[in-house]
């Protein structure tokens, strides 16, 4: 990866799909005692607001993107659309980091996922969070 990669995020989006929240909650307990600032749907999202122009909102605030991979994930049209704006944002260009929740078919996300460093977390959670970590300095 590029030296700018290790730089610490200012805010992390995660674009998981809903039926992986249990991990993706796990994710972010772990984020936030690492000193990781993320935006997550289920924290940030309130009851009366524009759901889709919050998620847009973050989309464009953040500076790293995290793709939480899963057949789950592989189905859903809206991780498809957070993906496919990271992707044509330059301030994304060596900050898109594919972690493997459970595996899956990177190409129905997106051809390019293939080329991007992947994290996994598929087997052992914690050695998963101690290789995201390190793509940043942490730890």
């Amino acid at each position: 990866m590029k030296s700018s990669s290790l730089r610490r995020p200012k805010e992390v989006f995660l674009s998981h799909a809903s039926r992986d929240r249990r991990f993706v909650q796990k994710l972010t307990a772990e984020l936030k005692g690492n000193g990781v600032p993320f935006w997550f749907s289920q924290t940030h999202l309130k009851g009366a607001q524009q759901w889709h122009d919050e998620i847009g909102t973050a989309l464009a605030r953040c500076d790293w993107f995290i793709l939480v991979a899963s057949p789950n994930s592989a189905a859903s049209m809206w991780v498809k659309r957070e993906l496919s704006y990271a992707l044509i944002q330059k301030r994304y260009e060596g900050r898109i980091i594919p972690l493997i929740h459970k595996p899956c078919s990177l190409d129905t996300l997106s051809w390019t996922l293939d080329s991007f460093q992947h994290v996994d977390f598929s087997s052992d959670f914690s050695l998963g969070m101690q290789s995201l970590l390190r793509v940043w300095g942490i730890k």
